[in-house]
């Protein structure tokens, strides 16, 4: 079929799909398989390694276990703070790092994650931090122009911590600079600010036809996060928020006398706020069906990479079925997914340094069975 010069190959495929929907006797999952098989899934992200001084790096049995247990891409955060010098010796590590999980066969995500530092510095001086992100991506780009572009995905910056408009215009130009080396690549980007499921709404796809729009998910966050332990925020005085829950939940008004008897009117609204309606699988099916309405209008494959529920105060079947219910409404929309993250407060596994301690409830919710 030929396409007029005015169309872009993206949206060429797209109406291509679209005319194969209107007359494939599959059903619309199976022939929209073939689009979405190119953009990484079934995955995990993985911190505390690439992304400071003196990471951990995953043991070679605990990836191989995860590998066969049938997780596929890992997302790996690396720092702009300690890449954007070039340095050889940095940028050999992340190399190294990427070539090995490569070899054990997963796909990676290339995460730009600034570090707090950073997000500082894009509220004093935003001109300033974009330029650290373009240094580091302008040294980082040599390390992914020599991986293959089948199995490696840079992603411009995680959560953008600025006003749409700036990040919009910075995002043109990270991916100009990716594209001087890597013609090849697929570029991940996200909304600002905080790159949630929510933000995509109104952003437009990058000017490329090899991109992913990436978002996250955390809702309600007074369930995913309670008993939060990194600040005073409200959240670390929620505890034991089931899933699925609505106001009337027995358990659920329990939490509210308790945090009102002490005093806590702030915890108790937060709680009440995010309930306003029933929290349940219909309800993040709906969220994910207007991502994938997105997704279709601009004609842009879209992934979840990042979602998950803290371990602190959870009881284990509520987390199991909320992550269930994310990954299931995910994939019925042909969104892609990693989850946040391997071992830490988030985490399915005890120590990446082992193949004991594998939370056998949570990888059945991630990845069925």
């Amino acid at each position: 079929m030929t396409w007029p010069p005015n169309v872009s190959r993206r949206h060429a495929l797209v109406l291509a799909a679209g005319a194969v929907l209107a007359t494939s006797p599959l059903p619309r999952s199976a022939a929209l398989a073939a689009a979405d098989a190119r953009v990484p899934s079934r995955g995990f992200n993985l911190p505390g390694w690439l992304d400071r001084d003196g990471g951990s790096a995953p043991a070679a049995a605990t990836l191989e276990k995860l590998r066969q247990s049938g997780f596929e891409t890992i997302r790996l955060p690396v720092n702009a703070d300690f890449v954007s010098s070039g340095d050889p010796a940095t940028l050999r590590r992340i190399q190294n790092g990427i070539r090995d999980l490569v070899g054990f066969g997963f796909s990676v995500l290339l995460d730009m994650h600034p570090s707090g530092e950073l997000v500082a510095a894009f509220r004093n001086d935003p001109e300033a931090a974009g330029e650290k992100v373009l240094q580091a991506w302008t040294a980082l780009r040599v390390v992914v122009a020599d991986l293959p572009a089948q199995s490696v995905y840079p992603e411009l910056l995680n959560e953008p911590p600025m006003e749409q408009t700036n990040w919009l215009a910075l995002r043109e130009q990270i991916a100009a600079t990716l594209r001087a080396s890597c013609p090849l690549h697929t570029l991940v980007w996200g909304p600002a600010r905080f790159q949630g499921i929510w933000e995509i709404a109104d952003t437009p796809p990058l000017a490329d036809d090899n991109q992913i729009a990436a978002v996250h998910y955390y809702a309600p966050m007074a369930f995913t996060h309670q008993c939060e332990n990194w600040d005073a925020s409200p959240l670390a005085r929620i505890a034991n928020l089931p899933f699925p829950a609505s106001k009337e939940t027995a358990s659920v008004n329990r939490l509210l006398s308790k945090l009102r008897a002490a005093g806590d009117e702030e915890a108790a609204k937060l709680v009440e706020d995010e309930l306003s309606a029933p929290w349940t699988e219909a309800r993040i099916a709906q969220d994910f069906g207007g991502l994938a309405r997105w997704s279709t209008t601009h004609g842009c494959p879209v992934m979840l990479n990042e979602f998950g529920v803290l371990n602190f105060c959870v009881d284990v079947e509520s987390r199991a079925s909320w992550v269930r219910a994310v990954r299931k409404a995910a994939e019925a929309n042909h969104v892609a997914w990693t989850y946040w993250e391997l071992d830490q407060g988030f985490g399915f596994i005890r120590s990446r340094q082992s193949i004991e301690g594998f939370d056998g409830a949570m990888i059945a919710a991630l990845l069925g069975g």
